[in-house]
């Protein structure tokens, strides 16, 4: 039974399916009956706490958006609200909100920071974005390559540009649910060993395989998405400079699509930079998903919520 979601692979393949099956029935069901499409309010009287060191449009407004949706409320609490390790600490923040609430989604710099809040609260909690992975992201993305392709299991998936928490869940969600995921990337800017190596593992249960090149064009060979994130994250606005003259040799644009299969499609977790990670006529083209995957994020937290408080 899933107590916490701070990563990936804390769902197997069953429950990632489940998962995704539970959230294509939600976004049929509100697509078909808009405001009434969630009969009988299964949260009501539920409370979500979104503790969030970082701000945020998707993110914050889905979960929030979904939890109203389900007859819930959403307590965003940002940084100056909760400052923690500084005039609260993690723990008696967890001990807190467990007697107020009934899920903890936390949005932070520092992974170690989420851990600590699961060790210490008695209610489900969920990574809403951490240093080490994006896994509500990974979630909005599966689903979004499983309505485009009516399956996973055999797919290609190319990330281009920086080994980040986005290329970590995407990694090990995949791998768990038969996405073969091929990694390009700046030598300096490979994704976490411990992680890759985990992918690995699970990639070869899968029938999917991981690999992670230099090469932006071998990445992309033959891919059925290409997805691009930002060269730069929050928190690493120091390193802007640095970082551009490197990853500009992967920035996705025709000449690279041309490598990938022709259904392919564009992907990005936004917010984007036209004109940097990806050219603009291809993140507002015909091939590109990226709002599919942004309302996909609505779909899937909902999915996610249930399941960790009606399980």
């Amino acid at each position: 039974m899933l107590k916490h979601f701070l990563s990936a692979a804390d769902l197997s393949r069953p429950e990632a399916e489940a998962l995704l099956g539970r959230a294509a029935d939600l976004k049929q069901a509100w697509h078909a009956g808009g405001r009434g499409a969630h009969q009988g309010l299964p949260l009501q009287g539920r409370t979500l706490a979104l503790v969030f060191e970082k701000p945020s449009l998707r993110t914050r407004v889905a979960f929030e958006a979904g939890m109203a949706q389900l007859g819930g409320h959403g307590a965003y609490l940002s940084a100056n609200d909760i400052d923690m390790g500084g005039r609260e600490s993690v723990p008696d923040v967890a001990r807190n909100l467990s007697r107020w609430v009934q899920a903890i989604a936390a949005r932070v710099f520092r992974h170690a920071t989420l851990e600590t809040l699961a060790r210490h609260a008695t209610v489900p909690v969920i990574n809403a974005l951490s240093d080490r992975e994006h896994p509500c992201q990974a979630l909005a993305d599966m689903l979004t390559l499983r309505e485009r392709f009516g399956r996973l299991q055999g797919l290609r998936l190319a990330y281009l540009g920086d080994g980040n928490n986005v290329c970590h869940s995407l990694m090990l969600l995949g791998a768990s649910l038969g996405v073969s995921t091929a990694v390009g990337c700046p030598p300096d800017y490979r994704p976490d060993p411990e992680i890759l190596a985990q992918a690995e593992r699970i990639a070869a249960d899968n029938d999917a395989t991981i690999s992670v090149s230099a090469s932006p064009f071998e990445a992309a060979h033959g891919a059925d998405a290409v997805y691009a994130d930002v060269w730069t994250s929050m928190g690493q606005e120091h390193e802007a400079a640095r970082r551009r003259p490197a990853f500009q040799p992967y920035q996705v644009n025709s000449r690279l699509m041309a490598e990938a299969a022709p259904q392919a499609v564009f992907m990005h977790c936004l917010p984007v930079h036209r004109g940097e990670e990806v050219t603009e006529e291809l993140v507002d083209g015909p091939r590109s998903v990226v709002f599919d995957q942004a309302e996909n994020r609505l779909h899937v937290q909902k999915a996610l919520i249930l399941t960790l408080l009606q399980s």
